[in-house]
Order: C-alpha cells, then structure tokens, then sequence
C-alpha cells in the first residue's frame, strides 16, 4: 500500500506541474499576441498618396474591352499589379479570385501588369483569369511607382487612393479592404493611433 501512496501522490504533483505549465504557456501565447500585431500591406511612398486622385487611365484589355481606371464611377476598384514569372503573384490568385467573390457588391478587381502581350495571354489561360479585366501598361506601373510585385491600388469609387502596398498574403490583402473601412491610411497607422487613444 506504501508504494501505491507514493505513486498516486507523485502522480497528483505531476498533473499539478503540468496543469502550471500549460496555464504558463497559455500566458506566454495571449503575451506574443498582443506584441505582434497584424501587419498589413507594406505601403510605399512612391506614386499617388492615400487620399489623393487616383491617375486616369483609358486602357483596353487583352480580350480587347475598355476599362477606365481613376475615374468617379461609383464603385471602388482593386488594381493588382502582377507577372506571369513571380511566384508569389501566383500563389495569390485564389485569394484574389475568392475576395472578388466575397466583394464583388462593391468591388471590381483589374489585373495589371507590362509586357509580352503572348506571355500574358498564355498566363491567363493557365491560371483562368477570363473573368478578370487583365490589361497591359507600363505607364500605369510606373504611375503607381510599383517596384515589387504583388502589389495592390484600392480606389474608391470616387477616385481617390484609398489603400495601397505590397501584399504577399491573404491578410495584407485584406488590410487594404480594412483600412478603407476604417477611413484610415494603413493598418500600422490604426494599431499606433489605438494606444494613443486608451
């Protein structure tokens, strides 16, 4: 009976240490949390700034359609400047093809890009971009001052720059929708005002 008290009891002290540690880990977690905040897209300086017109663009698509960019149309427009050789670009689509679902009441998404207008009809019919209005234009990149891809341009449908950056996930993509829907410049702006504030 001695030995089956001294199993139970350093059985009792083990399920007690474990249930310290897990409550410490549990701590640790909320902790690391709380200090890395959502990043949102990496916003550069070049090109239009937030809350400026956007540049007015008359463009027509590979399937041979017109599309204006920047001008007050009444809904808002997602330019996502890509290429048919960067992985990243591609690993992308599904969550573009999936917010332009889930935004299309008030959304319209161009896929932007330059050069050989072959390469990119054959990217399009290898990843079925038919849907999405896909033209070419270096003026419009340089506009923009895009100098990595992805990158992004939300305009409102007022024409003004509402949002904008480097996005390389879902939820810098989705920083962009939010920082319209906050009115604010950038998703790191709003996490440094919000302390300020409390």
């Amino acid at each position: 009976m001695d030995a089956l008290t001294i199993m139970v009891v350093v059985l009792w002290i083990v399920v007690i240490a474990l249930g310290i540690i897990c409550f410490a880990m549990a701590r640790q977690i909320g902790v690391l949390f709380e200090r890395v905040a959502p990043m949102g897209a990496l916003i550069t300086d070049g090109g239009p700034k937030i809350g400026e017109a956007a540049s007015r663009f008359e463009l027509t698509t590979l399937g041979a359609k017109p599309v204006v960019i920047g001008q007050a149309s009444g809904r808002s427009m997602l330019v996502y400047f890509l290429s048919p050789t960067c992985p990243v670009c591609k690993k992308l689509l599904p969550v573009l093809k999936s917010a332009e679902k889930a935004e299309r009441g008030w959304l319209d998404v161009v896929l932007a890009s330059d050069g050989d207008r072959a390469s990119h009809e054959t990217f399009v019919r290898q990843q079925k971009l038919d849907a999405f209005p896909y033209v070419l234009s270096a003026d419009l990149g340089m506009s923009y001052r895009v100098n990595r891809l992805p990158f992004a341009v939300l305009i409102d449908g007022d024409g003004i720059v509402r949002a904008k950056g480097l996005i390389n996930n879902r939820e810098q993509l989705e920083s962009l929708f939010n920082a319209k829907e906050l009115g604010v410049d950038s998703i790191q702006r709003y996490l440094e005002a919000v302390p300020a504030e409390q």
